[in-house]
């Protein structure tokens, strides 16, 4: 069993934020017959679905209908947002069987103060109904130390909002039952042309998830937003053959000797976080 898969629903995002590496792939959502064929693919594979790669979940209109299906077939479901479309999408998401829902609030880089206010209030308002309802909340500021001096009054303004312990862990803060914010460093994504990272190279990709294109292209981890290393497609071959494939094992095989048989993970930073 996977600790989890990353299923890329749809390719298409509503914003074009600086630390995200894009893709030069072609728009794409992902039909309800073909999510319905990953959810078969996917069963005995892993119990946790996380609804992204590239894209933003929230801007596929069958989301709601796409997590009440991940449910009945006995998965949980984790949605990762930049947060924007939660004050006219959220209220369908919480009663749509989700487990959890990480907003990434270090997504909002564009306009002004008072949408910056707005934004902020918008998640807010999400994160207080979401967790009253049972759905775990982590709001992310995956930027530290790159954010402008912003994100102290990000926190300052949700303090404001969201009344609760606060109390200080090693990822963030515990706000209250089941409502999260979680600090993090900004990183640097895979990409053919980055600088090598080093000789050691360590990654979980393979190991505990790996990772589903919205055109069915099985990926070795979340981060190969091109499709750069496929292992196979989900739509035309089976899940088990395709994750025993000579390029797969080939991968896991160097892993476990902390090197890379990919040239894009050497190029990975995100991968020097296991191996300093």
């Amino acid at each position: 069993m996977y600790a989890k898969v990353y299923v890329e629903i749809t390719n298409i995002c509503n914003m074009s934020c600086t630390f995200c590496h894009g893709h030069q792939r072609s728009p794409r959502r992902m039909r309800r017959e073909e999510f319905e064929q990953v959810l078969n693919a996917l069963s005995g594979v892993t119990e946790y679905i996380y609804y992204h790669l590239m894209g933003e979940p929230l801007t596929h209109p069958e989301l709601p209908e796409f997590l009440r299906m991940a449910a009945e077939r006995g998965f949980k479901s984790i949605v990762t947002t930049n947060g924007t479309l939660l004050p006219a999408r959220g209220e369908e998401l919480i009663g749509a069987s989700l487990h959890k829902v990480n907003i990434s609030l270090h997504s909002f880089e564009h306009g002004t103060d008072a949408d910056f206010a707005r934004y902020i209030d918008g998640a807010a308002d999400f994160a207080a109904r979401a967790s009253a309802a049972g759905v775990i909340i982590s709001m992310r500021l995956w930027n530290r130390g790159r954010d402008g001096g912003r994100n102290g009054s990000i926190e300052d303004m949700l303090r404001k909002r969201l009344p609760g312990e606060w109390t200080e862990n090693t990822r963030g803060v515990r706000i209250r039952e089941k409502l999260h914010l979680e600090w993090g460093e900004r990183f640097a994504w895979p990409d053919k042309e980055a600088p090598l990272q080093g000789e050691s190279v360590y990654c979980y990709g393979l190991k505990d998830h790996f990772g589903i294109l919205c055109d069915g292209t099985v990926v070795p981890c979340c981060l190969d937003s091109e499709g750069d290393i496929p292992l196979g497609n989900i739509f035309t071959g089976a899940v088990g053959e395709i994750l025993a494939s000579p390029r797969a094992e080939a991968m896991r095989r160097g892993f476990s000797c902390r090197k890379a048989s990919e040239e894009l993970c050497r190029r990975c930073g995100y991968a020097r976080r296991f191996t300093k």
